[in-house]
């Protein structure tokens, strides 16, 4: 009998230590808001009409809303294993967010990895958010929001190169990747890298649908630096008319590239930014070759409060009557540790067949002007 009692100690005390080893975490945000816009599509097809202003409740002023889980395990030696399944939702219609394939949704669209970490760095491979857009945030005052920013701007000139907004496959850059396998270095004196290498699994093609990119970042003493490549192969495949027309069969071509340089520093609250892009189509750079610039100001009064300002600017290097500013400001105030209530205005002037937007899903007509403001609540749980 004390054999067995002994047993069940020794059993229990193991259980307990596995336990300890090991994390899974439930976490969310919720972001909801109302948005004014005096003009607006239905689409973001380059030849969709002004339908005319529009007043609604809009989910994601700063981000989208999402919910997910994590993990890890710690398997010894200051090595964990990891995983992370994440995916937006929209808080007006209950609706999941899109996956790469036009009009489809999926549970999980952000994140879908598995992974490894240690002293090397992190190594995940799945469905995730591509380096690329960390670094665009971490050099921009507006952090890549969903509400006029360096986001917004990048894309602008996707939807100038034929992206219709109903997937996230698009055109030039990413901002997800599917069977993604990406590395980050540690830093190294404030320095630290990032490698993307996507395969794309088409047989007979070993290019196929892959996509690679490199981004170096630097972060120290108020500054911030970034450095991007992106690169890929078949990417949007799908035509204006899908699915009446069917998907264009992958050959490995290069048809998607991004390079982006950008900077910010603060100091004494001070945020100031810049950056410079150039998104094409390598292979036929004639129909899509746009520039990205961009500058942005801001200050934290304290630790609750903070405005934020940028301008963002587009041209396209083919046809120089193309172009379009974007110029947004915002504030947002910390109701508490976890809620966030934001005010937001922006205006941009669409020239050609541009149709940059100021929100993220909120398309406007090639070559119109708009206006848009938005309130709104920010909730993480």
């Amino acid at each position: 009998m004390k054999l067995k009692s002994g047993s069940a100690i020794v059993l229990a005390i193991f259980a307990t230590a596995a336990h300890a080893q090991s994390s899974v975490t439930l976490y969310g945000v919720v972001d909801t808001g109302l948005l004014y816009q005096n003009t607006s599509a239905a689409t973001f097809l380059p030849h969709a009409p002004n339908t005319g202003s529009v007043f609604q409740l809009k989910d994601g002023g700063i981000y989208a809303s999402y919910w997910g889980m994590k993990g890890a395990e710690d398997i010894g030696g200051g090595y964990k294993i990891n995983f992370k399944l994440q995916g937006t939702f929209n808080t007006t219609n209950g609706k999941f967010g899109l996956s790469d394939t036009p009009g489809v949704t999926a549970i999980f669209n952000q994140f879908a990895t598995v992974g490894v970490s240690g002293p090397f760095g992190t190594f995940d491979a799945g469905r995730q958010i591509v380096p690329m857009i960390y670094a665009m945030a971490e050099t921009d005052v507006r952090g890549a929001q969903y509400f006029g920013s360096i986001l917004t701007a990048w894309l602008g000139i996707n939807q100038a190169a034929g992206w219709p907004g109903t997937s996230t496959n698009a055109p030039i850059g990413a901002l997800y990747d599917s069977n993604a396998l990406v590395y980050n270095s540690p830093k190294f004196y404030g320095a630290s890298l990032a490698l993307e290498y996507a395969p794309g699994g088409v047989a007979g093609h070993f290019q196929g649908g892959t996509r690679e990119s490199a981004v170096l970042k630097y972060s120290n003493y108020g500054l911030n630096l970034s450095a991007v490549y992106y690169n890929g192969h078949d990417t949007n495949p799908f035509p204006l008319t899908y699915p009446a027309a069917p998907a264009i069969p992958a050959t490995g071509l290069a048809n998607n590239r991004l390079y982006y340089f950008g900077a910010m520093y603060t100091i004494a609250g001070f945020s100031v930014s810049a950056s410079y892009g150039v998104g094409k189509n390598p292979a036929h750079s004639n129909t899509a070759n746009f520039e990205m610039i961009s500058g942005g100001l801001g200050y934290q009064f304290n630790s609750r409060f903070t405005i934020t300002s940028g301008y963002y600017y587009l041209n396209d290097k083919n046809h120089s009557a193309n172009h379009s500013t974007e110029v947004a400001a915002g504030a947002e105030y910390s109701l508490s540790q976890r809620t966030r209530a934001y005010a937001q205005v922006g205006y941009v002037a669409n020239r050609g067949t541009m149709n940059q937007t100021i929100v993220y899903g909120a398309p406007v007509a090639p070559g119109v002007n708009t206006t848009a403001a938005m309130v709104g609540i920010r909730h993480t749980f």
